[in-house]
């Protein structure tokens, strides 16, 4: 095992250290989580079998082991960005529900005030004309 394999073992191990931190000070949720370790697990093997890497990259036609890393990591950062917009997406639609819903509600109550108020003026004039 050379240098750079220990080097990339050593910061995949405390990317996967800082991870599971997060999840467990609830800073990141599971659901969000996983990819991020599918990704650290991957380069934690590729360290640690860099043969196995070599072969794959010739399989798949790369020439540089390294090329086929940048090609599997851009892909990986391509379909993280898509699954975050899409996300976000249902985020900002499940937001708007919520103004919707925050603002009949608040019209509800202002509703309410007005008709509590009116019933509370009309029973102190029929008091005051007594």
């Amino acid at each position: 095992m050379g240098m750079a394999n220990i080097i990339a073992l050593l910061v995949s191990v405390c990317l996967l250290l800082l991870i599971f931190e997060l999840l467990r000070e609830e800073r990141l949720t599971f659901k969000y989580a996983v990819g991020w370790i599918i990704l650290v697990v991957l380069a934690i093997l590729g360290a640690l079998f860099d043969e196995k890497l070599f072969e794959l990259a010739h399989f798949f036609g790369f020439e540089l082991a390294s090329n086929f890393v940048f090609f599997a990591v851009l892909a990986f950062f391509v379909f993280l960005s898509l699954f975050m917009t899409i996300f976000l997406c249902q985020q900002n639609k499940n937001n708007d529900i919520m103004i919707q819903k925050i603002g009949m509600l608040e019209h509800e109550v202002n509703q309410l005030k007005k008709k509590k108020d009116f019933q509370a003026n009309g029973k102190d004039n029929n008091t005051a004309s007594e």
